[in-house]
């Protein structure tokens, strides 16, 4: 099964401290051998990399379960049930949902804050209704990948309406911002295509020293008009011409799957980096984009508590 979302897991966090005052990390274990989850689920990481999916989503459960005053936070990582989450389970529903918490004033009230700050902000369309299945910071997730996407489509759009001198520099503007070029890349100089190029748009240092040359082909098509094989083959003959040992493929339309086998089977590495790769890495290395608002998500530090 795949992992259960936070109010699915609302109940089971409520029945795991029936007995009393239980550890989070604990819980989480538990629950997911009730739930047999596999070894991958149980690893499945958020984008941050520090918590897994599942201990993120029982953290979200027991904290909604404290705003209800279902459970109380006893000393760190430690929490326990109250009087009115022992009146739950006396008769417990199916399932707690947020609905479900809506009848505990303590969670009205931290609804209600919730709600009146929002609307003091002005509306926006990710906000959550008593049905969703997704924590807080998985709304935030998702809709921050809404406007990266978005974002992406838009750059490409960009990128496809200027010239294929302009996606040439790109290219490169690009590679140096990756790390690429050494110190001292000039972009003028990094660019090569021209007539008697030899099938090279760019050639820029992998490292500082320039000991060793990644070769560039850049090719501007519009969406539908695919690079297919031919196109690697003749880029793999340029790097021959030119003694190189790899090369740099990127376009803004896709590649064939014909094309993306020549590229493993030849002798030399090309790597290919088709449209959504592109805009994807122009606005992970702030190329073409900026950022114009930054939002930081805070936890309690349990330690300070201590």
């Amino acid at each position: 099964m795949s992992v259960p979302d936070f109010q699915t897991l609302m109940l089971p966090v409520l029945r795991a401290s029936a007995d009393g005052e239980v550890r989070i990390g604990e819980v989480v274990e538990r629950l997911a051998d009730e739930f047999g989850l596999t070894e991958e689920e149980r690893a499945d990481l958020l984008p941050s990399g520090k918590q897994t999916t599942f201990a993120n989503r029982v953290h979200w459960a027991k904290s909604y379960l404290g705003k209800a005053g279902l459970v109380e936070l006893t000393r760190r990582a430690h929490f326990r049930i109250t009087d009115d989450g022992r009146k739950v389970l006396h008769n417990p529903p199916d399932r707690i949902t947020i609905k479900f918490l809506e009848r505990f004033d303590a969670f009205k009230g931290f609804r209600n804050g919730t709600a009146s700050e929002q609307k003091a902000e002005g509306p926006t369309a990710t906000e959550p209704t008593s049905e969703d299945l997704l924590t807080p910071d998985e709304v935030m997730r998702t809709a921050h990948r809404q406007v990266e996407d978005a974002l992406a489509d838009t750059l490409l759009q960009r990128v496809c309406s200027g010239t294929p001198a302009f996606f040439e520099k790109l290219v490169v503007n690009l590679l140096i911002a990756m790390g690429y070029g050494g110190t001292t890349t000039e972009i003028d100089k990094a660019l090569v295509g021209k007539t008697g190029d030899g099938g090279v748009d760019g050639v820029i240092d992998q490292d500082p020293l320039g000991l060793d040359r990644i070769y560039v082909q850049a090719k501007r098509y519009a969406q539908g008009n695919t690079v297919g094989s031919g196109a690697i083959g003749d880029f793999f003959g340029s790097l021959d011409r030119f003694k190189a040992a790899k090369g740099l493929f990127v376009t803004t339309s896709t590649f064939t799957a014909s094309a993306k086998d020549t590229a493993e089977m030849l002798s030399k590495r090309i790597v290919l980096i088709d449209g959504e790769q592109l805009a994807k890495l122009m606005i992970r290395h702030e190329v073409g984009c900026r950022v114009v608002e930054t939002l930081t998500l805070k936890k309690e530090d349990e330690e300070f508590f201590d």
